[in-house]
């Protein structure tokens, strides 16, 4: 089980990465089509990791409540 969440924790950073680059190569292109996405990805880079750490945060709240 350990190893099966290291894999998806490498995977989802890679990913992530993966669009962060994505990002960069679109605020640098000159495509019209590619701007018009643009504001999503930063939108989304930023928002990821912020989404991901607030579903940890209940995860840990919640897990703490059912233990009593």
């Amino acid at each position: 089980m350990k190893k099966i969440k290291r894999v998806l924790a490498l995977t989802a950073v890679v990913l992530w990465l993966a669009l962060i680059i994505f990002t960069l190569i679109c605020a640098t292109s000159s495509n019209p089509a590619l701007a018009e996405i643009f504001p999503g990805l930063i939108f989304t880079v930023i928002m990821l990791p912020i989404i991901v750490w607030a579903m940890m945060l209940v995860y840990k709240f919640l897990s703490k409540r059912s233990g009593r």
